[in-house]
């Protein structure tokens, strides 16, 4: 192994102590980039199956893309709000229990290294070291999997969100207004699908993850909300008509 990053092959392994930080952000930004293609190219191809206004095509996609980033943006701040409000609550108590009871946290975190795979003799002294140096930080970090100095920050995810997803959104809505009338459909299809594969491999790359499935099921979802939001449009434009 030659870092924490890389191994001997140059292959990329995640799993440095900000790895969870980047996490979060990565699933705040895919998430919100591939709502944002998917969500506003169905109802813009949905639009498009109901009329060939250009006016009402861009309103539509307008009104997605402002509600849907702020509605993706307060949809991440509330979650990772209760996450940390979770995570505080957990570290606060191990901080009491660790105030009362010193000894039985200073045997359990010896028991947890040794379902770590240590040696007893190993476990009981890794133990007393790491609660020497720093014994809440320990104990969140095995006990809890919390690192207490970098909790989850719901700002980060809810402005990853919203960034994310009015990015993602602007490529269908350019896509479906700027092309003349007969292109319009194609030029958003492929666009789309080019797209979700390219959030698709990256999400995966990112995460370490196989590229394939993550492409193909991007790919896939996109397709079928273009297709199904069209069928939808297309009816009730022929109904309405």
């Amino acid at each position: 192994m030659t870092d924490d990053m890389t191994d001997e092959k140059g292959t990329y392994e995640p799993h440095h102590e900000d790895l969870g930080s980047r996490l979060n952000w990565l699933r705040a930004g895919v998430l919100g980039a591939n709502d944002g293609i998917v969500s506003t190219a169905g109802l813009v191809v949905g639009v498009a199956g109901a009329t060939d206004s250009r006016s009402a095509l861009l309103t539509a996609g307008m009104a997605g893309l402002f509600a849907g980033s702020l509605s993706m943006a307060a949809g991440e701040y509330v979650s990772v709000s209760t996450q940390r409000d979770s995570e505080k609550a957990a570290v606060e108590l191990e901080k009491k229990e660790l105030r009362e009871q010193p000894e039985e946290e200073l045997a359990e975190l010896a028991q947890l290294l040794r379902s770590r795979g240590l040696s007893p003799e190993v476990a009981e002294e890794s133990a007393r070291q790491l609660t020497e140096r720093d014994a809440l930080r320990a104990h969140a970090r095995v006990e809890l999997n919390i690192d207490p100095d970098a909790l989850a920050n719901p700002w980060h995810a809810a402005w990853a969100s919203f960034v994310a997803f009015t990015v993602g959104a602007l490529l269908p809505l350019l896509a479906i207004i700027l092309p003349p009338q007969s292109w319009r459909l194609p030029v958003t299809v492929i666009s789309v699908l080019v797209a979700l594969a390219c959030t698709g491999w990256g999400s995966a790359r990112l995460g370490a993850a196989p590229a394939g499935p993550a492409v193909v099921r991007t790919m896939a979802g996109g397709a079928l909300a273009m297709g199904v939001t069209y069928l939808v449009g297309t009816l009730l434009g022929s109904t309405g008509g």
